[in-house]
């Protein structure tokens, strides 16, 4: 029976991505989404991947929806937690709601997540979790106090729980993309996005496809000695 995985924002930009690598790979993968429905639904008539829809920010919410896939696909073995938003402005400018939704959502779901599945990967003796990060939530980024807290956070909670399920053969590892090709950045005004990719050593934007790859080793068989670790993929943008 092949293994189930969730992949959270699963059915656009990178979080499609990492759901196509993981169903090529033989596994059998749900995606998650929060919002357009109608998007997930074109979504699923082009890849036959399951779209469901919860809040990751919403600790019910996830305990529910995992259960609901559970029970249509089976137990589940992989996690993704690839959701998050961005509410981005200077601290003198933002509000306690862009604070809070933010790490509601982008921090809140890796907990509400690994809350509803890790026991099971822990009691079946194999699993994996992989957090997505960001490279500015290990640099810092000028008006995102909220979104490089939040992701700086998702790395901690990634080492700490990774020391919970090694020895019962259950992984947990966060990727740290740069800056990738994806509608959000295409959003970037073009004489700022130009200055952006000049301090890429590599010279380009990264692709989803290159982040799902990272995620699919993490997420295979051959990973299993992989865990607390933090993978950055931003093309030689930032070195520590």
């Amino acid at each position: 029976m092949a293994r189930v995985a969730i992949v959270t924002g699963g059915t656009r930009g990178i979080g499609e991505a990492i759901s196509l690598a993981l169903r090529d790979m033989g596994y059998t993968v749900a995606a998650n989404y929060g919002g357009n429905d109608e998007k997930a639904k074109a979504f699923t008539e082009r890849t036959g991947i399951a779209a469901f829809k919860w809040d990751v920010g919403d600790h019910q919410a996830c305990l529910d929806g995992c259960a609901a896939v559970a029970e249509q696909l089976g137990p589940i073995d992989i996690v993704v937690n690839n959701a998050g938003i961005t509410r981005d402005g200077v601290l003198a400018k933002m509000s306690f709601d862009d604070w809070n939704e933010v790490m509601r959502i982008n921090l809140g779901g890796c907990f509400n997540m690994a809350k509803a599945t890790f026991g099971g990967m822990r009691e079946r003796g194999w699993g994996r979790i992989v957090n997505i990060g960001s490279i500015n939530g290990q640099a810092g980024q000028y008006g995102q106090v909220n979104y490089a807290a939040a992701k700086s956070g998702i790395h901690g909670f990634t080492k700490a729980l990774a020391q919970e399920g090694a020895k019962a053969g259950v992984t947990v590892n966060a990727i740290a993309p740069g800056y990738i090709d994806t509608d959000m950045v295409a959003a970037v005004p073009p004489a700022v996005l130009e200055k952006i990719v000049a301090k890429i050593p590599v010279g380009r934007l990264g692709q989803a496809s290159e982040i799902a790859r990272g995620v699919a080793f993490l997420c295979s068989e051959d990973a299993g000695f992989v865990t607390g670790t933090t993978l950055s993929l931003n093309g030689g943008q930032h070195m520590y």
